[in-house]
């Protein structure tokens, strides 16, 4: 297990042992809500001495429709994750599409993410390395564990060893995604801490209804065998009323049951220690 505290030495809770925990809602779809989120899952993380990054896409690329949403403006987006950074005192992450984005959210946000289509792309791996930012890479659901050696190399070969790896799960069929537990040990291999996105695995991509579905009633399944076999990190998406969510509603945590799992998943961890 690598500790968070070693990518951010300055983070709350850092050295509690414990699995950390990135976190928020999938698009940044007003001004206000995200403070609603953040504050709610900081105050749960302080209780239960959890380290806790704050995510949110400012802008979403990639989407099934061409009438999905994707965002109220990149600048505003950006914005409102700066804000949260300041007035929380959390740090803050968001994904970037393309090697100028690199530069303009690095002004504004703690950790760059590459999104799991783009873990191949080597301009914009590079162009997150050189921010100096941390930066979190998802596996492409396309990539076996082992390739992401790949992707480490790239952004280690600008200077910036700071870098996390996320399982996302794998394709093996058309519609759903499955993670292969397997895999962590081998991007562990990376000395980078390897992160499990619980919500993401459990979509079922390529409906014909230009919606991405997925498996909410699985979150908790998923996120207690994540942490069992070790992951250093869990990455979920919640929201106040997923139902009525602008992107991602049939993978979001429901806001007001973060709190029973996350107590149930700090249980699981000081068991394997």
């Amino acid at each position: 297990m690598t500790s968070i505290s070693h990518i951010f030495p300055e983070i709350k809770h850092g050295g509690s042992r414990n699995f950390f925990l990135i976190a928020g809602p999938c698009v940044i779809e007003n001004e206000s809500m995200p403070f609603e989120i953040a504050s709610n899952i900081q105050n749960i993380c302080n209780r239960l001495e959890i380290p806790f990054i704050f995510k949110a896409s400012y802008r979403k690329a990639n989407r099934s429709s061409l009438h999905s949403f994707t965002g109220i403006g990149d600048e505003k987006g950006l914005k409102v994750l700066e804000n949260i950074k300041k007035e929380c005192q959390i740090p803050v992450l968001t994904d970037i599409h393309t090697a100028q984005e690199a530069s303009l959210a690095a002004a504004y946000v703690d950790v760059l993410q590459i999104p799991a289509f783009l873990c191949r792309q080597t301009d914009l791996l590079l162009a997150a390395g050189q921010t100096g930012k941390v930066v979190n890479v998802k596996k492409g659901q396309f990539v076996s564990p082992e390739a992401m050696q790949f992707a480490v190399e790239k952004i280690r070969s600008t200077g910036n060893n700071k870098i996390m790896l996320t399982e996302r799960g794998t394709t093996f069929g058309y519609q759903d995604l499955i993670v292969d537990f397997c895999g962590l040990e081998s991007m562990q291999k990376n000395q980078c801490p390897v992160i499990l996105d619980v919500t993401h695995s459990l979509q079922q991509p390529n409906q014909l209804s230009g919606i991405t579905a997925g498996k909410r009633s699985h979150i908790e399944t998923l996120a207690k065998a994540g942490v069992a076999a070790g992951f250093d990190g869990i990455f979920l998406e919640t929201h106040p009323n997923p139902n009525e969510a602008l992107s991602d509603k049939t993978t979001m945590l429901p806001l007001h049951t973060l709190e029973s799992l996350l107590e149930k998943l700090v249980k699981i961890r000081k068991a394997i220690l």
